[in-house]
């Protein structure tokens, strides 16, 4: 790393000074995985990390499993959930990972392909100047030892189209072609206003963002409200689960137990809107999805993460 360039370790870099506003930067790497391409769709090749805290993370996760793919196809590293120390010095914290044989609630969180202490490591082992955040997910290819993508809106979409071949339910379509446009318009409708408004709301550091931000999650929350009033799933009436829903519902599910209190989106639990609450459970009970929601991993990550927000580390 060039001297003086100073690596940023978690959402808390990207808070401006000026406007106390929390501003999420873009993710770095968009590779794709297709036939032909320098990452082809293989059974065993690549190496998901994530924590099963992050709700960008657990997105593709939901995608796996309502795919049926399996570990063997894409294996699944997890992080502990917990932000902790990856770099003395700089006294930085983000992801990390513990010795083998190491769970927590019952999940390994060991990194099984080099015994890395951090997924800064794993960045770095991609590229040694890399100087962005270590989010997660991370789409890793075991056999170039790079990283072939870490944002989740189109990891979901490789998930969904690329590993058919070897799929137990190939015909589940989360992202059909056809109605993508449909699929994307929604998608923004809810995404920095609802998904990205929370941490918003909870990293503001002066009371207008804070504001701006609060508002933003309730009207959309009402507008949501509505929609679903005349639907069963986001699309539209009679439409099937889609991506949609799978990116509104992991904010949702973390909404009451988290957003309401350690980001103080306080105005209405989600369990005051019949719709959203109805539509939640649907989701949820939706085979292979409730596997995916890690209570434990998500409160534990959130309030004893960020000292800023709840210095106390006191988990409700």
């Amino acid at each position: 790393m060039s001297e003086g360039k100073k690596k940023s370790a978690n959402s808390f870099d990207e808070i401006d000074n000026n406007d106390g506003a929390f501003k999420r930067k873009p993710t770095s790497f968009h590779d794709e995985i297709k036939v032909g391409s320098k990452y082809p769709p293989a059974k065993g090749r690549y190496q998901l990390y994530v924590c099963l805290a992050c709700p960008w993370a657990s997105r593709c996760l939901a995608v796996l499993a309502l795919k049926g793919i399996e570990r063997d196809v894409i294996d699944v590293a997890v992080t502990w959930p917990i932000f902790d120390v990856v770099n003395e010095k700089e006294g930085t914290k983000s992801w990390v990972f513990k010795p083998k044989g190491t769970t927590y609630d019952g999940v390994p969180v060991h990194d099984p392909l080099y015994g890395f202490k951090s997924l800064r490591e794993l960045y770095e082992k991609n590229d040694s100047e890399y100087a962005g955040k270590y989010t997660v997910p991370v789409l890793w290819d075991k056999e170039t030892e790079s990283i072939v993508n870490n944002e989740s809106s189109e990891i979901l979409r490789l998930f969904n189209d690329q590993f058919n071949e070897w799929a137990k339910n190939p015909s589940v379509d989360v992202s059909p072609k056809d109605k993508l446009k449909e699929i994307d318009a929604i998608n923004d409708s809810f995404y920095n206003t609802l998904n990205n408004g929370v941490y918003r709301a909870g990293f503001a550091q002066k009371q207008e963002a804070y504001d701006e931000a609060y508002n933003d999650v309730f009207n959309t929350l009402d507008a949501l409200e509505e929609k679903l009033n005349k639907s069963r799933f986001l699309l539209g009436k009679d439409e099937p689960l889609t991506e949609c829903d799978i990116r509104l519902f992991v904010t949702i599910i973390r909404f009451d137990a988290v957003y309401q209190f350690h980001f103080k989106c306080n105005k209405r639990p989600i369990s005051s809107y019949p719709n959203i609450y109805n539509w939640m459970r649907d989701v949820y009970q939706t085979p292979g999805i409730a596997d995916t929601v890690q209570m434990k991993h998500i409160k534990d990550h959130y309030f004893k993460s960020h000292a800023s927000v709840n210095p106390s580390f006191i988990v409700p």
